[in-house]
């Protein structure tokens, strides 16, 4: 396969892992997810990962029902970490190295995270999972993922979602929106777009990360936007 990317950040969503039964872990869907990355990983691409928790705990729905949000966005990034273990797991099964990272020091469960450290990882042909977000309540897994990917110089962040771009409108809810085939970050934001939250893309575009945007639940799309071919929606 040939790419121009030499190193990028996967940003999973919890929700997605959920596959079709609704809550937790699929293991149909997870082992799809770690059959795709071990695919673009033995082409010699650097894999670096962040999932988020939503299929487990989402800190923000937590502080609306009673939870403090401090510790509400502290359970949500422990399920970021026993989606990150899953992951591991079913690549390491497949035959794929990986090493799971922790924003939060939780050795033995994972090693503290560091650039150096994770990009060292990378270089040896393991998949570097990065959990636990910034580590810090406040912030969602999608500016974790961006910090993390502007940290470990990744060409491109990479947002798998269950949808197959960014649309003008919500394509699910409404039949005539249109999809954009790239648009830049300040159109995100004037069109108050749901792409990723605005400390996310202002991360990105302050450190000039771009983002595509592409449906990861269907086998071979993310072989395919390493490819070059036009599926997805690229922010630059």
């Amino acid at each position: 396969m040939r790419t121009n990317y030499k190193r990028i950040l996967l940003k999973l969503s919890g929700e997605s892992l959920m596959g079709a039964q609704g809550y937790g872990i699929d293991t149909v869907r997870l082992n799809e997810y770690a059959a795709q990355i071990k695919d673009v990983a033995a082409s010699g691409v650097q894999v670096a990962i962040v999932i988020g928790g939503g299929n487990i705990f989402r800190g923000l729905s937590g502080a609306s029902k009673g939870f403090d949000r401090v510790k509400g966005d502290q359970m949500g990034m422990l399920a970021t970490v026993i989606n990150s273990l899953a992951l591991s797991s079913a690549l390491e099964a497949s035959g794929q190295p990986a090493k799971v990272f922790t924003a939060i020091n939780m050795f033995p469960i994972g090693e503290h995270y560091s650039k150096w450290r994770a990009i060292e990882a990378m270089k040896e042909g393991k998949v570097a999972i990065i959990s636990g977000g910034t580590g810090n309540p406040f912030f969602t897994t999608d500016t974790g993922s961006a910090l993390r990917g502007i940290e470990v110089e990744a060409d491109v962040m990479l947002k798998g979602t269950r949808v197959d771009g960014i649309y003008t409108a919500d394509p699910e809810k409404d039949p005539t929106a249109t999809k954009f085939s790239e648009i830049t970050y300040d159109e995100v934001y004037t069109r108050g777009l749901k792409v990723m939250d605005l400390t996310a893309t202002a991360l990105c575009k302050e450190n000039r990360l771009p983002i595509i945007v592409f449906d990861m639940d269907t086998p071979g799309n993310l072989k395919k936007v390493l490819a070059g071919e036009s599926i997805g929606t690229l922010v630059y």
